[in-house]
């Protein structure tokens, strides 16, 4: 592998593993806290809304920190692709495309720079290298998405209860 491709892994890896730590941490110690968290979640239509926001906080905490120095890079990735998809189905799809209308322009970016990472693998600068952990390619990336899409539908299955709209009064 070029040195350049080495760098560019690792710099892909550490910016999403610590804009993941950030927004882990700014759940828990940002804004409202994680009662504010735990109130959005709820609004979004997921019961147990101070369990999701722990949720929340230990998976992007985590899930930074493992790509930060590369170890299990294909379930860290799958942790971001996870809480990037439950993002943007509950709290961005219905805004549309751009991030400054709030819609899910961000997250996917997010998911796909992990998905990719998952396949082409954290690089040698990693503790995966060092283990000799080797899972890149289709696989790397089949695991991600895999374990992303089976976690997501079980955490939406569990968790998510949307509240019926009110019907609007007939005119």
């Amino acid at each position: 592998m070029a040195d350049a491709e080495v760098v560019a892994l690792l710099l892909v890896r550490v910016v999403v593993g610590i804009t993941m730590i950030a927004h882990g941490l700014n759940h828990w110690l940002g804004g409202g806290r994680i009662e504010g968290t735990a109130r959005w979640f709820g609004g979004l239509g997921l019961r147990h809304g101070r369990l999701q926001a722990w949720m929340s906080v230990v998976t992007e905490i985590g899930a930074g920190a493992l790509l930060v120095v590369g170890l299990l890079t294909p379930l860290a990735c799958a942790a971001v692709i996870s809480v990037m998809l439950v993002a943007g189905i509950l709290a961005h799809r219905p805004n549309g495309f751009f991030v400054f209308k709030d819609g899910y322009e961000y997250v996917l970016v997010l998911a796909v720079a992990a998905l990719a990472l998952a396949m082409l693998g954290p690089g040698r600068l990693s503790l995966d290298s060092a283990l000799d952990i080797e899972v890149i390619g289709w696989a790397g990336g089949g695991i991600a998405l895999g374990v992303a899409v089976a976690a997501t539908a079980g955490m939406l299955a569990t968790f998510w209860r949307p509240q019926p709209k009110e019907a609007e009064p007939a005119t």
